[in-house]
């Protein structure tokens, strides 16, 4: 079954959350598009209601809205996948389709709708890394 990286953004507080999510906490995910609802009740995050922004797949392509199945070339003008040297140059970029797969390894998720809970008791502060 799949495995998920969760990036959660909260807009309210600038803050950003992780959390990895395996077989059935993933199953709400597989078949979502990009800009969809999830309920995080699957996943602990009881009355929450989180927005799918992106994501990318498992060798790092970005996921852009627009483009079906699951990876395909395209010539882009700019947005999401390219970074542009001149203005009016497009360039061909390798890029993941808008539904979500197995083979997607992180998902970006921001809050549509808060829950009971705040973030800070569901995702205990880590230490800070050295």
């Amino acid at each position: 079954m799949a495995t998920f990286k969760l990036s959660i953004a909260d807009p309210k507080a600038a803050k950003t959350y992780k959390k990895e999510v395996k077989d059935n906490e993933a199953r709400p995910f597989i078949g979502a598009n990009i800009g969809e609802n999830i309920k995080g009740d699957s996943f602990g995050m009881l009355g929450y209601e989180l927005q799918i922004t992106g994501g990318s797949d498992y060798c790092g392509f970005p996921m852009r809205r627009g483009i079906l199945g699951q990876r395909k070339k395209v010539t882009i003008l700019g947005g999401i996948g390219f970074k542009g040297a001149q203005k009016g140059i497009a360039m061909r970029k390798t890029v993941c389709g808008h539904k979500i797969h197995e083979k997607i390894s992180q998902i970006n998720l921001k809050i549509a709708k808060a829950g009971e809970k705040p973030l800070t008791e569901i995702f205990p502060a880590e230490a800070p890394k050295q």
